[in-house]
């Protein structure tokens, strides 16, 4: 992954500054990507982009999704479809 951003300032040293980028795959798929606005207020963030949490989730969901597909395969059934509404949770360990 190609990650690409560019300062459009107006005050980079004062942290006023767009945290938007793009993530681009060697597919030639390009991601708008941005931290979430519940971290980082806009302006400096895009609610509309995808954010590096949601992406990690998605990412772990998405190959749970493929080993459950090539279990199903290997075991004789059928799969039609998958859904699932993966979730993920942020929390501290014991160093904090």
């Amino acid at each position: 992954a190609a990650i690409s951003w560019t300062n459009t300032g107006p005050d980079f040293l004062r942290r006023r500054y767009s945290r938007e980028h793009t993530w681009q795959f060697d597919g030639g798929t390009t991601i708008a990507a941005s931290p979430s606005p519940h971290i980082v207020p806009a302006p400096w963030s895009n609610p509309a982009a995808v954010d590096p949490e949601e992406a990690f989730v998605a990412a772990v969901a998405s190959c749970h999704m493929l080993w459950f597909l090539h279990v199903a395969v290997d075991h004789g059934f059928a799969a039609a479809s998958y859904q699932d509404s993966a979730e993920g949770q942020m929390t501290r360990n014991a160093s904090g």
